[in-house]
């Protein structure tokens, strides 16, 4: 059965968004309590025992020196996304974090402009204030119930710097993917936060509740099984047939909020969503299509 399951790489990035968008509505739940940095402190050092193992069993060589400074600088990146997404999952409706972290993908044609001196197109530019007016429409969609935290504003801001830092990673991932594998690459994704964090392992901010080990212990292991599955989807399936399922993200999210927190945006966040998406998808196919002018190919014929 799991091998037939296996065989799908449709259903196994639907499964892994799902439960992406799971871990975020465990951590909405139990962050609160926990305290963020202990959520982080343990999740990450979980995540980093698992994926260490992982890299030892399979027998990867040891990075170079250059490449440790590179996924050192990586990690701490990918730790500062992690804390301003996880807080403002605290004090944001789940389907509207969900909504404003799809403004990463238009951020990335920035940063590569930043960083790796790509070409933004007029199309790209057009689609990202088309995308990033979606968002403003988006965050005016107050839960219906009346339920907003007192920190609503920090939470919008704290998600859309979220966005731009994973932005950011995803630009710096592009610049060394050719160079390591995934199993490399995922296990400096832990262990760099993780070692960054030992201060708050260690108690020096406080000790958790000891009660909670076994949540922080289930998010590393979920969130390597995510990041496992995906890999493997994307492995089995071109990516253009993948990437629009990223969306699907805000299904989960939205039903989450209102089995378990009885969010209920107002449509603003709805509409936002679909202008938001289609600017997405635009940049995301805008470059394929610009090559298919190029080369007078159809896109199905064009190498991934």
């Amino acid at each position: 059965m799991i091998a037939r399951v296996l065989s799908y790489p449709i259903l196994i990035a639907v499964i892994a968004i799902a439960m992406g968008s799971g871990i975020d509505a465990m951590v909405k739940a139990i962050a609160p309590n926990a305290g963020l940095h202990h959520l982080l402190a343990w999740r990450f050092l979980f995540g980093a025992l698992i994926a260490l193992a992982v890299f030892r069993a399979q027998k990867r060589p040891m990075p170079s020196a250059e490449a440790i400074r590179f996924h050192t600088l990586r990690g701490v990146v990918q730790l500062g996304c992690a804390f301003t997404f996880f807080f403002a999952l605290m004090h944001l409706p789940l389907a509207m974090a969900t909504i404003i972290g799809f403004t990463a993908a238009l951020m990335v044609p920035f940063v590569a402009r930043i960083l790796l001196g790509e070409k933004i197109t007029f199309t790209a530019l057009i689609a990202t204030i088309v995308g990033f007016a979606g968002a403003a429409l988006a965050v005016t969609g107050r839960p219906e119930n009346g339920n907003a935290s007192e920190l609503w504003v920090w939470g919008v801001i704290s998600c859309f710097l979220a966005a731009f830092l994973y932005a950011f990673g995803l630009v710096l991932l592009r610049m060394r993917a050719t160079h390591e594998d995934a199993t490399t690459i995922a296990m400096f994704t832990n262990v760099v936060p993780a070692v960054l964090l030992l201060p708050v392992t260690f108690g020096l901010f406080g000790t958790p509740d000891w009660s909670d080990i076994p949540w922080f212990l289930m998010f590393g292991v979920l969130g390597f099984v995510t990041w496992y599955l995906m890999t493997l989807a994307y492995a089995r399936a071109p990516a253009q047939r993948l990437a629009p399922l990223e969306y699907t993200a805000l299904i989960w999210s939205g039903l989450f909020g209102s089995i378990f927190f009885a969010e209920y945006p107002g449509w603003q966040t709805w509409l936002g969503a679909v202008i938001i998406i289609g600017a997405c998808l635009i940049v995301a196919f805008e470059e394929r299509f610009t090559t298919r002018e190029e080369t007078h190919m159809p896109v199905s014929d064009l190498p991934e």
